[in-house]
């Protein structure tokens, strides 16, 4: 007449419930991304994420001090330039907006955080594409790879611990990995962005920098059909040399973050994109949901489905409530 088993036996407080909590989820392993806005005067709301902001150079630096002191992982920089051309040089200038922004951050807390930077020249091109073009308007490649390789060396001599390839171009991982033994810099470490989707998911990132987006980006980036694609793509990163690999976006694809996990010797991320955060902000705006709860809830989820490292816009927030645990 009575159960056998009982497994609410071992949730009935909240200690056995801590006790027995199969997933953890703590301030090191969450990265913030962040935004910095050449030429900005004061910090600018970025209207279809609230809370995000494009930062000047003094409010970054200030908000990548409060990051540190909260204890996450690290940040990811992006650059906002004033001009645009159809080679995305702005990528490369020293004195350019991400670069400027990277040596403020390394002379700001030097080794206290792992300073990763943006590696794709999409924020900086007119046309808004992750490579250069070619004369009927189609990304080259193999043009492209030897500007990630100039970009990297310029990140990491700026101050980045680690370069960010996001770009989703073939080969890039190696292309980078040499360009940077080349130029003496066998210590930079590569976080493969090996498995990224052509999501309808990245809309208020486009706000956020100010992309010059023409067209789409499914001829490089990958279709939400497919899984065994993304191992593929996730093995030739490996193969060449990738120190950590990335899945994005993260919600709507746990299932990739786990398989990609039981292939990979290297640690995995994930990044909870632009409009996974919108999502959980409006629904929260309106009553609809927990903010706080419904947070942490996908964080712990991107975590159980495998990911070593998570990027979101709520480290510094949710690393706050974790320290109060």
């Amino acid at each position: 007449m009575f159960p056998e088993q009982r497994p609410r036996r071992l949730r009935r407080t909240p200690a056995l419930r801590r006790l027995v909590a199969e997933t953890s989820l703590e301030p090191r392993q969450l990265v913030l991304p962040m935004f910095v806005k050449e030429g900005a005067a004061e910090p600018i709301p970025i209207t279809s994420m609230p809370g995000v902001f494009q930062h000047t150079r003094d409010s970054f630096r200030k908000a990548v001090v409060e990051a540190v002191e909260a204890g996450i992982g690290g940040v990811m920089l992006f650059g906002i330039p004033v001009e645009y051309d159809a080679d995305g040089t702005g990528g490369l200038d020293p004195d350019g907006v991400l670069n400027a922004a990277l040596r403020d951050v390394r002379a700001e807390v030097g080794d206290g955080t792992v300073i990763m930077s943006d590696l794709c020249i999409d924020e900086f091109t007119d046309h808004g594409h992750c490579g250069v073009l070619d004369e009927h308007g189609q990304v080259d490649n193999d043009r492209t790879l030897r500007i990630y390789g100039e970009m990297a060396v310029a990140q990491i001599e700026a101050g980045a611990h680690v370069v960010g390839s996001s770009g989703m171009m073939d080969g890039q991982v190696a292309a980078i990995r040499a360009a940077l033994d080349r130029a003496g810099h066998p210590e930079a470490a590569v976080l493969a962005y090996a498995v990224k989707y052509a999501s309808a998911f990245y809309g208020p990132f486009r706000e956020a920098v100010d992309s010059q987006l023409i067209g789409d980006r499914k001829t490089y980036q990958q279709d939400p059909a497919n899984a065994r694609e993304a191992l593929r793509e996730a093995r030739l990163d490996l193969d060449e040399g990738a120190d950590m690999v990335m899945v994005k976006p993260a919600m709507a694809y746990l299932d990739i973050i786990r398989a990609v996990k039981d292939i990979a010797d290297v640690p995995v991320a994930a990044y909870q994109i632009s409009g996974e955060y919108a999502m959980i902000e409006t629904a929260a705006a309106n009553g609809w949901i927990d903010r706080d709860r419904a947070v942490l809830e996908t964080l712990t989820g991107i975590r159980r489905a495998g990911a070593d490292i998570v990027l979101t816009y709520w480290a510094v927030e949710a690393a706050g409530w974790l320290n109060q645990r």
